[in-house]
């Protein structure tokens, strides 16, 4: 008796659309460079029916593992010589393709924590130029997840309990969502000064002539946040992220504690892999600076997954990313890397903004209102 196939999720059909529509708007005659695991094929064969079905070319790159620009095993052994030169046919992909979208779907998100951080920022800094139009958002791209047991377990969840926090996460009414976000946003706009007061911490910088942008669909899915690119020099003071690990090369880094002057890193300490920390804080001289701020606000993400592209969004937290920062959005600060790091409010933290308070306890609060 042959086994009848699998049904596929009904789900991938609506989120497929999301990324190629909202996200990216697909037009004919595209080349939509579409990333991805093995892991993903639902999703990655309707992405190429609904590519097909808009007129577009997929020009499809799968990994085992790694990140955009390299497999994981291909940088665990290569001479550092040849990772710090981009392969030619690379350039030229990323300097020609209209869109991309990025389906992540890992067997085991622990791959990669033995890879020497001097291989990863020589590869990224080595790529840099190439994948300027997608870091600069020169052209459309989303970075989005499939459910695998992987993530599940890294959350703490069932398979079919991750997967419906995934879609649930992601197909809401994100034009709705545009609008309260961009209300929430506007506090920030032209702030000479945003301070962020919480367990452990208290933190100034300023974010005077940056824009703030909305992330409601766009980017990252699951989208949910605002962010922008602080004055480079203007961090003062202290953040501790205590509530939850900062999460970068597969390692869980606890107990962050970082302080600021004239917007530098100038201590840092962390519980736990506290010498890659600062290893990583040398990659070069844009790692010891913020590249962004943002405000987490995705109303179906309330608890840590341990996964930042969901913990950055969490209601009623707020991130840091230290490192590269956005051009198109006012940052100059460069840098090989750009780590977020999440700060949970919601028990008894506040942020300001010129000396208003606009959030307390993760709530927006009336007295912030302009």
């Amino acid at each position: 008796m042959v086994a009848s196939p699998a049904v596929a999720d009904p789900r991938i059909k609506p989120y497929a659309s999301l990324l190629l529509d909202t996200c990216l708007g697909v037009e004919p005659g595209w080349q939509v460079l579409v990333w991805a695991y093995p892991n993903a094929r639902p999703l990655v064969e309707e992405l190429i029916r609904q590519i097909g079905e808009r007129g577009a070319y997929p020009v499809l790159r799968m990994t085992f593992g790694g990140g955009l620009v390299y497999h994981r095993d291909w940088l665990r052994t290569a001479p550092m010589e040849l990772i710090s030169r981009p392969a030619p046919v690379d350039v030229h992909m990323f300097e020609h393709v209209d869109a991309l979208v990025a389906v992540s779907a890992p067997d085991n998100t622990r791959d990669g924590v033995d890879i020497p951080p001097e291989r990863v920022a020589a590869v990224h800094s080595a790529y840099g130029p190439a994948t300027a139009r997608i870091h600069n958002t020169e052209i459309p791209w989303v970075m989005c997840f499939y459910p695998t047991p992987a993530l599940a377990q890294d959350a703490g969840m069932t398979n079919a309990g991750f997967a419906d926090f995934l879609y649930g996460a992601c197909l809401l009414d994100w034009e709705a969502e545009h609008r309260r976000l961009e209300g929430y946003a506007e506090h920030f706009r032209g702030a000479k000064e945003v301070r962020i007061v919480g367990a452990g911490t208290d933190l100034r910088l300023s974010l005077e002539g940056r824009p703030v942008e909305v992330d409601a669909g766009t980017g990252n899915m699951p989208g949910g946040e605002f962010f922008a690119c602080p004055v480079e020099d203007s961090a003062e003071g202290t953040i501790a992220f205590t509530e939850f690990p900062a999460l970068w090369g597969g390692r869980d880094v606890r107990g962050v504690r970082l302080r600021f002057s004239a917007g530098r890193v100038v201590d840092a300490s962390a519980d736990t892999e506290e010498e890659f920390l600062l290893e990583t804080l040398d990659t070069d001289e844009g790692a010891r600076r913020i590249g962004e701020l943002g405000i987490g606000c995705n109303p179906a993400i309330t608890r840590y997954m341990r996964n930042t592209y969901f913990d950055e969004k969490i209601d009623g937290t707020v991130h840091i990313a230290l490192g590269h920062g956005f051009e198109d959005v006012g940052g100059r600060n460069e840098s090989a890397i750009h780590w977020d790091m999440v700060k949970d409010l919601r028990p008894g933290g506040r942020i300001e903004v010129d000396g208003r308070t606009v959030q307390e306890n993760g709530v927006w609060v009336a007295d912030g209102a302009l």
